[in-house]
């Protein structure tokens, strides 16, 4: 009534069997974490370039363009042009510090000193920018 299966399962449930699918190590899976962070951190700097233009910022967004392409092995990220307008210029700080505090944590656990460096002072820059007397002057 029923046909024996001939083929392989795709399930591998014994011990000590090799499965046929790649994995990553924790380091790569960090690696790949801590390179979307930077990239969505650069991607608000450049918003807040925009908006508000800066040689800090300018240098800010270098730096973490050379972050983000030694993490994807030379893979530069991608950077979007973003007309100047009027945008919150705390919510674009408020998203930056959070991103750059998610960078660092990840920083740390992968011991990357240059990117956890870089994170913090990034979140420094931010947290900075929304104190009162800060917010006065945009």
């Amino acid at each position: 009534m029923y046909e024996p299966i001939r083929t392989k399962s795709v399930h591998s449930t014994m011990a000590g069997t090799t499965s046929d699918f790649p994995h990553r190590s924790r380091e790569e899976e960090l690696d790949i974490q801590l390179a979307g962070h930077l990239a969505a951190l650069l991607a608000v700097t450049d918003e807040l370039r925009a908006a508000s233009p800066s040689d800090d910022l300018d240098t800010a967004a270098g730096r973490l363009a050379e972050q983000v392409t030694r993490l994807r092995g030379g893979g530069t990220p991608a950077r979007a042009t973003v007309a100047a307008s009027d945008p919150k210029l705390v919510t674009l700080h408020e998203r930056a510090h959070a991103l750059a505090g998610r960078a660092l944590l990840v920083a740390a656990s992968r011991a990357d000193t240059a990117a956890a460096i870089l994170a913090a002072e990034q979140m420094d820059v931010h947290a900075a920018a929304l104190e009162p007397r800060a917010l006065a002057s945009h």
